[in-house]
């Protein structure tokens, strides 16, 4: 259920990044996607991320007629990474979401920077470095209202939160 449930949610996010922030020149360099797929890895754990990513990024590029696979590939790190955080060390931390939005904005700016480079696109790295201080904080202040949105439709699963004991044997 987690599954088609993160697939309408990101789906709407979607909508709203092609359809809506796009139009603004404002709020060109916020990514809604990027917020709502990292909440729900945080929150869901790696490969939950990494399939997430997958999917948002392929129907990304199939809506903007992109290079096919581009942003899935970015999108999947990033839900891979940011899910195995939340494994690891953060899952109910406070700072967790603004943490993992701020670096993956700035790892995604020159991810992408990087990819266009190896794929023999161009890529202006002037723009990015122009742009990235205007995501950063757009994206932080999304974080705001869509972790808690995203934290009420998919609460902490029991057996993701239990801790366990390791004994050291000897």
């Amino acid at each position: 259920m987690d599954g088609l449930q993160a697939a309408v949610v990101l789906f709407v996010a979607s909508l709203i990044q092609l359809s809506v922030l796009g139009e603004y020149p404002a709020f060109r360099s916020a990514s809604v996607v990027l917020v709502v797929l990292l909440s729900i890895a945080l929150l869901r754990g790696s490969v939950f991320g990494a399939l997430a990513g997958f999917g948002t990024g392929l129907l990304l590029d199939t809506a903007t007629l992109g290079t096919l696979g581009f942003t899935s590939l970015l999108l999947t790190v990033a839900g891979f990474w940011i899910g195995r955080y939340g494994e690891t060390t953060a899952r109910d931390r406070f700072h967790a979401p603004y943490l993992s939005v701020a670096v993956v904005t700035i790892l995604y700016a020159y991810g992408q920077i990087l990819l266009r480079f190896v794929l023999g696109e161009s890529a202006a790295a002037g723009t990015v470095t122009h742009e990235l201080p205007a995501a950063l904080l757009l994206n932080l202040l999304l974080t705001v209202p869509v972790y808690g949105l995203i934290r009420r439709l998919f609460p902490p699963a029991e057996h993701l939160d239990r801790v366990r004991e390791v004994r050291l044997l000897g």
